[in-house]
């Protein structure tokens, strides 16, 4: 079973060691999903990929610099997300067309 979370972070990235976590982060959750926003991911990951998800990044941050949440998404997308302007979202479970 598959579960649609959103992953939002906010990496303190005023020295380099932080510029390479915001990397490294950002890195890992392109692994798992896909970018919605600068810091904001959709994904859909089964509970094995949500764990291997969760433990990569929880590596990565520093919890007294940086946060990291993953929300829970229930239903349909179109059910819990309301896009305005450019929604370059793919549903890679859904059929796609290659022309």
């Amino acid at each position: 079973m598959r579960n649609d979370i959103l992953v939002s972070y906010d990496v303190n990235a005023e020295d380099k060691a932080g510029e390479r976590r915001l990397r490294r982060v950002a890195k890992v959750c392109k692994d798992y999903g896909q970018r919605v926003q600068y810091s904001v991911f959709e994904c859909s990951v089964n509970e094995m990929d949500l764990e291997r998800l969760r433990a990569k990044l929880t590596k990565i941050i520093k919890p007294e610099e940086d946060s990291l949440r993953i929300y829970h998404l229930r239903g349909l997308r179109d059910d819990y997300i309301e896009a305005y302007g450019r929604d370059r979202y793919v549903d890679f479970q859904d059929e796609v067309l290659v022309v």
